[in-house]
């Protein structure tokens, strides 16, 4: 096969992989990768890859050119991952069973980084993961605690946290995530100085339960109970016209307090965010045949960007997996369902409160082009690509993002 290695080499790669036999269990599963005309088999059995391959349930191909892009060191934009390249190449496809390659998407993923490891020279083990080490993160001076917020009339407690002092900073996780991804602002002592972040993770999310008597698997968000949620922490912690950040479903309710409450907040910051997100919802989310705690992380895993440091694609991908049953399907029905401001983002006055907008180069789900022309309609927004970044900037490159960050700190606080 051109470009990746011959196959008995990559197969026998695959059989000696830490991560691949850490995974071996009872399941099988044939597939192959094709490039232009040539295909690799990959069969296991019993999880361990097995001889004597027998017809493949889904076939990854693409032509010679698309595959040689994605085995470049530090790959082009929507070139970098399995979803990233079926979302936005249409030369690129899955064919076969859909079911079967979501159940083992994560499996077709390792075969693939041991496959570029190899086709990069590089000496064997293949690392646990190929993005690049930064070495320790930084460990955070947080402080928890629960704060009581009444929607609807149905208490919730609200877990949130909170590091530096200065002006206040309103943090707001991703979906299906919690406010874990701040740490890494958190630590940053050219952040904190000046600022105290506040972070808290939304009800049914991290450390904050569903309320009481709810049923597991019924958390849906939308557009009211998201602001409501937003604005009752606001007043039950005590923030003061906080600066607002989110990314992501999280940068596109940072467009509504825009719209809704552009008194209450010093300015606002919406990082990953347009008017209407399409098609990002997925039923293998929620599907009873789909191990909800490996698909997840996988759906997600290439919205990071290839240079972003292992430890904290590591660490994101592994809140992932932790979320209650349908959490991040219950995010998504807002994120790419009910979401869409298409008629109302052009009312937002930048006078009354400053708004950035914030789109990191790698993002394939709200792409700098789809940001930008939400931007367009918006007078007085400030927007801005941000290079070697992908969809979560906070959380996957928080030195980087730090670097775009700081600047619209100091022009909020002057």
């Amino acid at each position: 096969m051109t470009g990746f290695p011959n196959a008995f080499a990559w197969r026998a790669a695959c059989a000696a992989d830490a991560v691949l036999t850490t995974w071996a269990g009872p399941w099988a599963v044939c597939f192959a990768i094709k490039s232009g005309s040539v295909a690799t088999i990959f069969n296991f059995v019993e999880g361990q890859v097995a001889a004597d391959p027998v017809p493949p349930a889904f076939i990854l191909t693409a032509p010679e050119a698309i595959w040689a892009r994605f085995l470049e060191p530090v790959p082009p934009r929507h070139h970098h991952g399995i979803f990233a390249m079926m979302y936005r190449l249409p030369e690129f496809s899955i064919q076969g069973d859909e079911l079967v390659f979501m159940q083992h998407a994560h499996i077709a993923r390792r075969v693939l980084e041991v496959g570029k490891w190899l086709a990069l020279g590089r000496s064997l083990p293949v690392p646990v993961s190929l993005h690049p080490r930064a070495g320790a993160r930084g460990v955070p001076a947080v402080a928890g605690r629960y704060v009581p917020v009444t929607v609807g009339g149905i208490p919730y407690q609200v877990y949130s946290e909170s590091a530096g002092s200065g002006q206040d900073v309103l943090c707001m996780h991703t979906a299906g995530a919690d406010g874990r991804q701040f740490h890494g602002l958190m630590a940053d002592p050219r952040i904190v100085e000046h600022h105290r972040l506040i972070s808290f993770d939304l009800p049914w999310h991290g450390k904050s339960p569903p309320p009481e008597g709810a049923i597991q698997g019924s958390w849906r968000l939308n557009t009211d109970l998201y602001v409501a949620l937003i604005m009752g922490f606001i007043a039950a912690a005590g923030l003061q016209k906080p600066v607002a950040l989110g990314a992501s479903m999280s940068g596109e309710i940072c467009l509504e307090l825009a719209y809704r409450h552009p008194d209450s907040f010093a300015g606002i910051i919406a990082c990953e965010a347009c008017d209407k997100i399409n098609q990002r919802q997925t039923i293998w989310a929620a599907h009873p045949h789909v191990n909800q705690a490996q698909f997840v992380p996988e759906w997600i895993r290439a919205l990071s960007a290839p240079e972003s440091p292992a430890e904290y694609v590591e660490q994101i991908t592994w809140h992932y997996g932790q979320a209650g049953p349908q959490v991040f399907f219950g995010d998504i029905a807002f994120y790419s369902g009910e979401w869409d401001a298409r008629e109302r983002v052009g009312r937002i006055d930048t006078s009354r409160c400053p708004l950035f907008m914030l789109t990191g180069e790698y993002d394939y789900s709200c792409t700098v082009e789809l940001s930008e022309a939400t931007a367009v309609k918006i007078p007085g927004v400030r927007f801005q690509a941000m290079q070697g970044i992908g969809h979560f900037p906070f959380a996957e490159n928080p030195k980087r993002f730090a670097e775009y960050l700081l600047p619209i700190l100091a022009e909020l606080k002057s």
